[in-house]
């Protein structure tokens, strides 16, 4: 029955994402198809460099060092995909307090407001979005093929928080 309540919990921790999140959110020039794709290029260099950069972290203050310590790294690599794919617009890269609009995630409403995040913006940013979670590692695990590692992880969290 233990085990049953646990994975009961991680469920409902799955959908929902925890006030002290670091969220990512990368925001489009336009929403013209062609700045949409581009706008998707983009997130997912950066998704595949977060990943990498934050797979084995544990704890929200190590996530943020490793963040903060890593700009210029995210910043090159936009840059290198812009080049690659001939898009000469201007972009900016910030991690920080910045405004999210209410969202919907996973049948949930979050509602508007500054959060910690790592943002993105294309050209004049008036387009479409995409965001995620990058700490606790919500979009980087649905990400991964192998969903138990979700499990195990936040498993493991619970039980370190409450045994």
């Amino acid at each position: 029955i233990l085990t049953y309540i646990i994975i009961g919990n991680v469920i409902a921790i799955n959908n929902i994402i925890p006030d002290d999140a670091i969220r990512i959110r990368v925001i489009a020039n336009s929403d013209s198809n062609y700045d949409q794709e581009i706008k998707m290029k983009v997130k997912e260099i950066v998704e595949y460099d977060m990943y990498d950069l934050l797979k084995n972290t544990t704890n929200l203050d190590d996530a943020r060092k490793k963040k903060k310590n890593n700009i210029s790294k995210v910043e090159a690599n936009v840059y290198k995909t812009l080049q690659d794919e001939k898009y000469n617009m201007p972009f900016n890269v910030n991690f920080g307090l910045n405004y999210f609009p209410e969202k919907e995630y996973k049948g949930i409403r979050y509602k508007e407001g500054l959060y910690e995040s790592l943002l993105i913006t294309l050209g004049e940013g008036k387009g479409d979005n995409w965001w995620c979670v990058l700490f606790p590692p919500i979009c980087l695990l649905e990400a991964e093929e192998n969903e138990k590692v979700e499990y195990k992880s936040f498993v493991k969290e619970i039980l370190e928080k409450y045994f």
